[in-house]
């Protein structure tokens, strides 16, 4: 534990370990509890912006995006497992989830509130929820394509579903390519209502299509909002020009993000052909990191790691030692999704899982990566490591766009000894 906690503080951590254990199992459920909730109006219902999570396809059924704790209001997304050892249940007009043998774990669980542009469409009739997604905290997600080249040429990342995702839920949600309009309108109504934060990302599409796409969705973004720094996030691919970083902090992105994945060479050369291929080999990849930190900053780059498909310590040598030049390295807790080549494998155990995160935290920690920043150059501001985090730091909810939090309740959720406010 990187500090002393008082007692409510060892409540909310405590909560976020369950959180950690029902991300690893997945959750089982009958699917007809959701009757019981105003899905699709009052609550956020699941849209596939990029990948899918839940291990079992559901076509034309409306699961809730995310579960809300009680007490610390964190964001567990929902992930089907009808195996899991943990259940949810609705009883007495409340939602709970159940452990097999301890009980319940979580009484009173609510889901997140839906955003309003999930009511909306753009001018050429794209419906806005299929643009971007919520992601919690004031976060947009925007998956521009959700196709990838690789799979054409046998390369696909054996832990990924995006194709697979499209085939699935394509028909049913709407899946296709984003115009950069349909972005920038879609933000600018997210914006009008409390967001601040949004990532682009997608699929491998040839390199100079890229940049002149990302490019064109920058200007259509500045247009649209009046913001010249409208706080956005690349997701690129690691090019063969280097030069090109440039034009992405010129068009106005304020962070990038080139995720890496796998840091054992050998794994990444297995895991991710397509990457080590197609991009010049991991070490190209590194160059990348290199040169997006010359252009944009420290902090201001993000790579992320799929957590559980190499060794412990290997993984946490290549969070420490990107860290420690500067980029933002996420640990991503790898879940097992329909449709990828590792269907039938299995994530590490949730202690597994756990350890890593403390102890990513405490790299974090000691490089000076704060949960502001951390907050800055992700997609997804609700993964362990940012709620460990923020409660480390105390961070407030005058942080946090409130009109945003996803929760029934976004005055102060809850205090330390000494009246300072914390959010989850």
């Amino acid at each position: 534990m990187a500090k002393e906690l008082n007692s409510f503080e060892k409540e909310l951590y405590d909560e976020i370990k369950i959180k950690n254990q029902i991300l690893v199992d997945g959750v089982r459920f009958n699917p007809d509890i959701f009757k019981n909730i105003e899905l699709g109006t009052k609550y956020t219902e699941q849209v596939n912006i990029l990948f899918a999570a839940d291990h079992h396809a559901h076509t034309g059924i409306d699961f809730p995006a995310c579960i809300i704790t009680p007490k610390g209001k964190y964001r567990i997304e929902l992930r089907w497992v009808q195996s899991s050892p943990y259940t949810l249940t609705y009883e007495g007009n409340q939602f709970q989830i159940r452990h097999v043998y301890d009980g319940v774990v979580l009484e009173n669980v609510t889901f997140s509130r839906r955003a309003a542009y999930y009511s909306k469409k753009t001018s050429d009739g794209a419906l806005m929820r299929t643009v971007a997604g919520d992601y919690g905290y004031g976060h947009m997600f925007i998956s521009y394509s959700n196709e990838c080249s690789l799979k054409d040429k046998g390369r696909d990342c054996l832990f990924c579903n995006i194709n697979e995702t499209k085939a699935l839920y394509g028909e049913a949600q709407c899946i296709n390519w984003k115009t950069p309009n349909q972005i920038a309108e879609t933000v600018k109504e997210g914006y009008k209502d409390g967001f601040n934060k949004l990532t682009i990302s997608g699929g491998f599409i040839p390199e100079r299509r890229e940049v002149d796409y990302y490019i064109d969705a920058a200007e259509a973004i500045i247009d649209a909002t009046g913001l010249e720094d409208f706080n956005g996030t690349a997701c690129v691919g690691a090019p063969k020009d280097l030069d090109v970083f440039a034009k992405y902090k010129d068009a106005g992105f304020r962070t990038i993000a080139t995720n890496l994945e796998i840091w054992d060479r050998n794994i990444f050369n297995v895991i991710c052909p397509g990457k080590a291929i197609e991009c010049g080999g991991q070490d190209n990849w590194l160059k990348a990191l290199d040169e997006e930190l010359n252009v944009f900053g420290k902090f201001r780059v993000r790579s992320t790691f799929v957590s559980g498909l190499e060794p412990k310590e290997s993984l946490l040598e290549g969070i420490e030692q990107l860290v420690s030049k500067g980029v933002v390295a996420l640990a991503s807790q790898w879940n097992v999704n329909v449709g990828s080549s590792l269907v039938g494998h299995r994530t590490p155990e949730a202690n597994w899982h756990w350890e890593v995160f403390e102890r990513v935290v405490d790299i974090y920690r000691k490089y000076g990566l704060t949960w502001e920043y951390l907050n800055d150059a992700t997609a997804e501001p609700d993964t362990v490591a940012h709620d460990l985090l923020r409660l480390y730091e105390g961070v407030s909810t005058e942080s946090l766009p409130k009109a945003k939090l996803g929760v029934e309740d976004d005055s102060v959720l809850s205090e330390y000894e000494g009246g300072k406010s914390v959010v989850a």
